[in-house]
């Protein structure tokens, strides 16, 4: 959460998601937890690639702090990167929703203390957090940052993947959690796990 350098953030968001695996194998959930590893896989390698871009972009500074108002310089990247961090938030229908919306809601089906459920409900608002967090400090507000901004987004060869990639984390939800799952999974839960688990 306090820290400042782009590519750190991005990596160590990958920790984060990899507790949620971990979590999904505590629950004896394995194949959930492979289908978790699958679909983060491809919104990540998006983040990669967006913070690669403003990075070259932006001089070659990794410190968010310098960053600032990026989204009128670089709005396709932006699109993009804000794809992929409300993927990793587990937004409904981007890819992340499908894997970590089902291990919360199935995490609360099981008779777990209410310790276990609000650590759990925590870690997730923090993934939650310091995404608005990156948002904010690398799109939103003033460049504060060097007089030289590239022209990056004009170069097909770094925005073609990143488009791709763009496309890929927008289908490859349902698409991996109808090959992965035979049946659909019913859940019953109370209304205010239910809402919890989307808030």
């Amino acid at each position: 959460i306090f820290e400042y350098d782009l590519k750190k953030i991005i990596a160590l968001s990958t920790l984060s998601q990899l507790g949620m695996m971990m979590f999904s194998i505590s629950l004896g959930l394995f194949e959930l937890a492979f289908f978790h590893l699958l679909t983060h896989a491809l919104f990540k390698a998006l983040l990669f690639l967006c913070a690669g871009i403003l990075i070259h972009g932006v001089g070659n500074t990794q410190d968010i702090r310098s960053f600032g108002g990026l989204s009128l310089n670089f709005p396709l990247v932006t699109v993009c990167m804000n794809l992929a961090n409300l993927s990793l938030c587990g937004v409904p229908f981007l890819a992340g929703f499908y894997s970590k919306d089902l291990i919360v809601e199935l995490a609360c089906q099981y008779s777990w203390g209410v310790f276990i459920l609000c650590m759990m409900f925590i870690c997730l608002s923090l993934t939650v957090l310091y995404s608005v967090r990156l948002t904010y400090l690398s799109f939103v507000g003033v460049y504060s940052g060097g007089p030289s901004i590239s022209v990056c987004e004009s170069d097909h060869s770094l925005i073609g993947p990143v488009v791709i990639l763009s496309f890929v984390s927008l289908i490859s939800g349902p698409i991996l959690s109808w090959l992965s799952f035979p049946a659909p999974v019913l859940i019953f839960l109370p209304v205010f796990l239910k809402w919890a688990a989307l808030l």
